[in-house]
């Protein structure tokens, strides 16, 4: 059993304030637990994948129960907020409905190396996204929340990237197949995952529709990132890619990167209304 960095039972439950609790974060929040609840599934794929690394694999499974308990934080702190919200509830309708590969033996993005750099992308992203909703929200136990989970996805990233450096040893893997994967990655935010995640979370009744749930869970996401969160996202990317940081190709991406999501915002909350 590996060490364990914070407990739920560390968590200040009894600061709770549940009128500065928002609403539309409380959705995204519902929706996170059931993805970060889910972190096992994504253990037992990584050990398939990494079947002759016993190292990797306890790495592995010692990350998924740090998920876990990221999915059950913001699951319990959801219940408190909605006492008609059940994690357990949510968690199966999820898994009813969205299940990842498992029965595999090579990784989906052709090499250990593209496996670790879509893994360093996953981590940027979470780090990025609980460090802006932590920042936004006013209520005191969320926050502390966010940033612990912020602090921990950053310590996956390193770890990741560690592994990646070990294995780019052993496999070439140039610099733009790295930048390929990681774009790729990128774009999976838009896929059934997030969508699900965010229907099982908030039934309305309505049957599930891809594009309809991925556009809610996005205006809201969304709204809650600003530059500095993109600029460190982005120094993270380049990074695992192999691209210095701190340069102008590093502040034209950082640029993009911030007209894509703010623009794509816009469009979202215009379609909405």
């Amino acid at each position: 059993m590996a060490y364990k960095h914070w407990t739920l039972d560390d968590l200040p439950w009894d600061q709770i304030d549940r009128s500065k609790a928002d609403a539309e974060i409380l959705k995204i929040i519902k929706a996170a637990a059931l993805v970060e609840y889910n972190g096992r599934d994504y253990a037992t794929y990584l050990c398939n994948v990494f079947n002759d690394d016993p190292e990797f694999q306890q790495v592995a499974r010692d990350w998924a129960d740090e998920e876990v308990q990221h999915g059950a934080a913001l699951g319990r702190w959801a219940e408190i907020i909605d006492p008609e919200f059940s994690l357990e509830a949510a968690f199966k309708r999820f898994t009813d409905g969205y299940k990842i590969q498992l029965e595999v033996s090579q990784s989906v993005r052709g090499s250990r190396s593209g496996e670790l750099i879509a893994r360093c992308m996953v981590e940027t992203g979470t780090s990025s996204y609980y460090t802006a909703l932590g920042d936004a929200t006013d209520e005191p136990v969320l926050k502390e929340i966010c940033r612990r989970i912020a602090t921990d996805e950053l310590r996956h990233y390193k770890l990741f990237y560690q592994y990646l450096k070990r294995y780019m040893e052993r496999e070439d893997l140039g610099r733009l197949s790295r930048l390929r994967i990681a774009l790729g990655r990128i774009n999976e935010s838009e896929d059934d995952e997030l969508a699900y995640a965010y229907y099982a979370a908030n039934p309305t009744g309505a049957p599930y529709d891809r594009e309809t749930c991925t556009r809610a869970y996005m205006r809201r996401a969304y709204a809650y990132y600003r530059p500095s969160h993109v600029d460190r996202g982005v120094a993270m990317i380049f990074k695992a890619v192999g691209l210095k940081p701190h340069t102008h190709l590093y502040k034209a991406a950082t640029r993009m990167a911030w007209w894509y999501l703010d623009s794509r915002l816009k469009k979202l909350t215009k379609e909405a209304a």
